[in-house]
Parts: C-alpha cells; structure tokens; sequence
C-alpha cells in the first residue's frame, strides 16, 4: 500500500500542468495516475485547486554556520526554506568559519549541521588562493563544485583568485570532471562607492565589470574545458557572449534572483541598505532583458543569493553597510507574481527554480514530480496574496527589502520525502554523486 497519496487539479509534472494523483511510498515517488483514480494509501489529501510542486531547490544560500551564526543558522535558515517551498539547498563555502575550502572545514560544517535542517542540505567547496591540492579531495568527500570570486569577496578569509590562479584552479577542476561556480566581476573595472548613496554604488560597479569578468570565464571553458557557471547574473551585458559561448557547446551555464527580475534602482529608497547587494540590482530596461534571457535559456536557474547577516552591519550607508539580501523564504512568490505578468506559466517557474537548479547540481532525484524522485512536494495557493510582513519570516533576522509589498502566490505545506515537514528537523545532509 501507498504511504500517501496527493491529488491536485493543477500538478506540475514534467509534462506541463494538468490534474493529478500522486502516489508515495518510503520517500519517493511511485507514480502519477489520474486525479481522479481509485488508489488505496494510509493518507490521502486532495488539494483541488491548489497547484502541487515539487520542491524548490535553491543552490545559492549563505548559512553562515558555524563562526557566524549570528548572522544566520541552519535551524532558522532550513525553517525560512520551508516556508518558502524549498526542500534542498546547497550552501556557500563562505561566510563560515572556517570556509569550506578544505576536507577538515568540510567535516566541521557536515557535524555543525547534523539533526539541526528541515530540508536536505548540501555543500559546495572553495576555490582560493593556494586551495588547488584540496580541490580533488573535497570533491571525493561530496562537495557539489566550487566557488570562487573574481574580486573581493567581503571576508578575508575567503580571498579572490586572480585570472592566473582561476585558471589554475579550472584545469585542475576539469581533470576530475567538476563544477566551478564563479562571482564574476572584474577588479579592475570596480570603483570606490563614493558619497554613500546608492547611484554612487550602482555607478561603483557597473556592467562591464561583470561582463569582462564573464569573458575570461568563458575563455577559461575553452581553454581547460571546466564546466563552469556564473552566479547572481545581474548585468543583461553578459547575455549575448554567454549565448553565443552556449550554442558553440561549452559547458557554461548561468543563474540570476529574484531581486535582479523584480526591483530596479529606481525602487530603492534613499538610505535602504536592505537593497544593497553586489552585484547591484540595475535599471528597468536591464531587468526586462534578464527575463528575456531566462525565457531564451541562457539563465538556467533563478536562486535566491541568500546572504544575511546582523542588522548592524546592514546598517549605516551603501558604501559601508553588508551587501546582501535575504529571501529565502519569498523566492516563489516574488518570481511567480512577475513571471505570470509576463504570461510565464507555473512550469516554466518550477523549470528555473526547481528542476533547473536540480540539474545544475546533479541532483536527479530532485526538483520533479516525477516516478523514481524524492517526494519533495509543494502545496501552492497560485492564486492568493498577501503582503510581506517581516514578523512572518523565519530566516535570524527580519529584514527584507520586500517589507510591505503585495505578491500572488501562498505556500501551504511543504513535504519532505513524503512527511510534510514540521517542527522535527528531518533533513538529511547529501553528498555529490557520480
């Protein structure tokens, strides 16, 4: 008999959206029959007209544990995740302490986080200066790749590579068949952030920071071969080389957030450091062509870039203050409430945030509803609004430059493996396989 069995009018199959049964026995998923077959379970629910999706996966989140868990944790972290409909994230080699740059960092990470996550949890590893004779080591412990930065990454114990030194790093990734995610921006096209507004930061790094930065990337994929990917994309600039590096074969793949497709400069208020993330978030003719390029394919993937931290250091002006956003928890509705403005449908929404990340990790037992994958399930009222109030969030610390702003889209409940996850941290830590 089937442990549970989840029928919606509006399930997101690989296929396209239509009414489905979904039957679930020991975690996974055992089939996909009509909404309206007769199937014997121990629990059956049936959703109607609220759209069931497979869980989120989010590839880019900052966790901070240990070292700094003050700015985030991995039992508030998971807990915002779930709230949000993500079941497995991957989390930065930085701002931990230590980094995740070596076997021995890695292991502390591994034991900081057992029993605490309520979804399922992996790690990338770090690729700095001097790291090259651990990069192999950390991919047989499971790491899923690696990241690196171009310029300065906010944390000194987390420091760039040059380009010599990326390319170092990308052969020696390359021999081994991994992943190399890349912070793209170029040094030497960054300036000083000025008199501490935010059109003096935006100025400080503009597109052509990131687009130099992308071209030595893709020069790096042609000259070693690496699988590389760019985090964050935020300058539209990138798109038309990485476009062209896609349909020449190379192995390079990009991301961007729901920050870079849904505000503009002209939405951040003077003194709102909760805006202020690096790369910036750019103007309203840049967004359009980032949707663009995600409804092209040249974004694989939307993630969040989820980088808290204190309120005192996201305090102060945009010259000082910490560089990141948190929204880990409001992702699917932030990017549902756009993308079905500009006639996207709920599959092509769990195809950038779901099966998309899944893939660009290797995950393939997550991110569809599909027979054989992980009962990672979503219930989502696509219908409903409702307006962000800080007080509901889960993640440390409540601060968001989504406070006040209505979105379309309701998470319900949120199973994990087919136990609808609750306050019993059931997550389990993966490992990269083969």
């Amino acid at each position: 008999m089937n442990d549970l069995v989840i029928r919606s009018r509006r399930a997101v199959l690989p296929d396209g959206e239509r009414p489905a049964a979904v039957l679930v026995r020991d975690g996974r998923i055992t089939a996909i029959e009509d909404y309206s077959a007769a199937v014997a379970a121990a629990a059956q629910l049936d959703l109607g007209p609220i759209a069931l999706l497979p869980g989120l996966v989010d590839t880019h989140v900052h966790i901070n544990e240990p070292g700094r868990t003050e700015w985030e944790g991995f039992v508030s972290a998971t807990r915002a995740a779930a709230a949000g409909g993500v079941t497995t994230l991957i989390d930065m080699p930085l701002n931990s302490l230590p980094p995740t740059v070596t076997a021995s960092a890695l292991a502390v990470k591994r034991e900081v986080a057992l029993g605490q996550c309520s979804v399922d949890v992996g790690f990338w590893g770090g690729a700095i200066p001097g790291n090259v004779p651990d990069l192999r080591v950390l991919h047989d412990r499971g790491v899923f790749g690696f990241k690196c930065f171009t310029a300065d990454s906010g944390v000194p114990e987390f420091p760039p590579l040059s380009y010599g030194e990326l390319r170092e790093a990308g052969a020696e990734i390359a021999s081994f068949g991994g992943l190399l995610i890349v912070h793209a921006e170029d040094p030497a096209a960054l300036a000083a952030p000025g008199d501490g507004g935010y059109p003096a930061f935006l100025a400080s790094r503009p597109p052509s920071a990131e687009l130099r930065a992308v071209q030595q990337v893709i020069t790096l994929v042609e000259q070693t071969g690496v699988r590389a990917h760019i985090l964050h994309l935020s300058a539209a600039d990138c798109l038309e080389p990485l476009a062209k590096a896609q349909a020449a074969g190379l192995p390079i793949s990009a991301e961007t957030c729901p920050h870079y497709l849904t505000l503009t400069d002209a939405d951040v208020p003077p003194g709102r450091t909760d805006f202020k993330c690096c790369p910036p978030i750019r103007d309203a003719a840049n967004r359009e062509e980032l949707w663009r390029g995600l409804a092209a394919g040249v974004i694989g993937c939307v993630v969040s870039d989820h980088s808290p931290s204190t309120p005192s250091l996201k305090a102060g002006d945009f010259a000082t203050a910490w560089g990141g956003i948190s929204s880990l928890q409001l992702g699917l509705p932030v990017i549902w409430t756009s993308a079905r403005s500009r006639g996207h449908g709920l599959d092509a929404v769990v195809r950038w945030m779901a099966s998309g990340p899944a893939g660009l990790a290797g995950l393939g037992y997550k991110g569809r509803i599909a027979v054989g994958y992980d009962a990672d399930l979503v219930a989502f009222a696509a219908d409903e609004t409702f307006v962000v109030d800080p007080s509901g969030l889960q993640h440390r610390h409540p601060v968001t430059p989504y406070a006040g702003h209505r979105f379309t889209g309701v998470v319900q409940a949120t199973w994990l493996r087919g136990a609808l996850i609750d306050e019993t941290p059931r997550g389990q830590l993966l490992r990269r396989t083969s």
